[in-house]
């Protein structure tokens, strides 16, 4: 290459040292300019070649390589291959210069391949999420430690370059350093562990529903990395939480919940133990005009009545015999209603029971599934029931409890 250009340099007849000079400064202005050419022509031609070619495909999974420049960086190495091919020649004489040059563009070629890799990796994360598997087996976790491992070889391989040595040499000589390495890289080491475990035993996804009142994380998990779960809370806050606490602690996953057919209702209604009779006939009369309990109460009545007569029991006395209570019929009628629901899935456990009484007086439970198990919905139709609930506790002569408040000491003293 020198030769060829110092034939035509002593044609303009200048001293040999200036040739020299001349030829030399033409050499690596010529493959300062044939990189700039084969840089030009990698990203103005093959790379936009490329994305034409992703641009015309079907599937829109090829684009995300084009939004993460994978192609972009790889067409860096263009110039760089052709200034360590070139310009050791172009220095030829120049032995410790030319090697320092040499080493300097194999490191800025093993730098781009190492950022290549990286918009590569989070590209197939990109795709990944495309796919319903994605929900149950993240692979983020995975990809940062494939990442870490990429890293790690890359500086080594720079490190070889640098010194002049070979890669195993470099390796061999950290032994020592082990136990630094493991301090430092100990919660990426436990969070891969932990993702493992998790991952495998599928305890959380993206998606799920997570509550783990240690760290007040109450919401939907976005995302599962190496060594942190976000996690967006409902008030649209964010919480990382390790991903090793997931494995050492305890958290609740509402996922075989939104996987059911139906989400659990379970509250009670206190009822002030005072309000709790026999039912008269007078009762048993109005009780029988409410529609969802007017078959229970003709059924009910001759039965008792039955077994009354039956059994010869004087009946002029309350306590003697069976008699329907009001309390009883109450929960009669809350069971039919419930039954009656169009939002109550019948197919699950549906329950209305009486706990043990407490000193704020008698607890009935309901214990039911509503159909939708959006908040919002389930929120409403839980709140719907209890309204009713609680509003038509009187028509069954019933007081419901609730501690006495200063309009009920100010009604006592007047």
């Amino acid at each position: 290459m020198l030769d060829f250009i110092n034939k035509y340099i002593l044609l303009f007849g200048i001293g040999d040292e200036a040739t020299s000079i001349v030829t030399r400064g033409v050499a690596i202005f010529c493959v300062l300019l044939l990189s700039l050419i084969s840089d030009v022509v990698a990203r103005r031609f093959i790379v936009r070649g490329v994305i034409y070619l992703v641009g015309r495909s079907q599937t829109n999974l090829d684009d995300i390589f084009i939004e993460h420049k994978v192609f972009t960086r790889l067409s860096h190495l263009a110039p760089a291959i052709v200034f360590y091919g070139m310009m050791p020649l172009a220095l030829e004489g120049y032995g410790s210069v030319a090697a320092v040059v040499k080493s300097a563009s194999l490191v800025y070629m093993i730098a781009i391949i190492l950022f290549s890799v990286d918009s590569f990796l989070n590209a197939i994360i990109d795709i990944y999420r495309n796919f319903e598997v994605s929900k149950d087996i993240p692979i983020k976790g995975f990809i940062q430690v494939v990442k870490i491992v990429v890293y790690f070889l890359g500086i080594v391989i720079i490190i070889a370059v640098v010194l002049n040595k070979t890669p195993l040499y470099i390796l061999s000589g950290m032994g020592a350093l082990t136990a630094v390495l493991m301090l430092i890289f100990k919660d990426a080491i436990l969070g891969f562990v932990a993702g493992i475990q998790l991952i495998s035993n599928k305890m959380i996804a993206h998606g799920d529903w997570v509550e783990i009142p240690k760290f007040g994380a109450d919401g939907d998990v976005v995302e599962v990395s190496l060594t942190t779960v976000k996690i967006r809370n409902f008030d649209n806050t964010i919480t990382t939480v390790p991903t090793y606490a997931l494995i050492s602690g305890s958290f609740k996953n509402w996922r075989g919940m939104a996987d059911s057919d139906g989400r659990r209702i379970k509250r009670s209604i206190y009822i002030d133990m005072n309000s709790i009779k026999f039912c008269t006939d007078e009762m048993v009369e109005r009780f029988s005009a409410i529609e969802y309990i007017s078959d229970y109460i003709t059924a009910k009545s001759n039965d008792i009545a039955s077994y009354n007569k039956n059994t010869g029991v004087d009946t002029s006395n309350t306590a003697n015999g069976r008699r329907l209570t009001n309390v009883g019929t109450f929960r009669a009628y809350m069971l039919s209603y419930l039954r009656n629901h169009p939002m109550i899935n019948k197919n699950l456990t549906l329950l209305v029971r009486q706990l043990q009484p407490t000193e704020n007086g008698l607890p009935i439970e309901v214990y039911i599934f509503s159909k939708d198990k959006r908040w919002v919905n389930y929120e409403e139709i839980q709140s719907d029931i209890f309204d009713h609930f609680i509003a038509v506790a009187g028509e069954f002569d019933l007081r419901l409890f609730q501690n006495p408040t200063g309009l009920d000491f100010k009604g006592a003293l007047s």
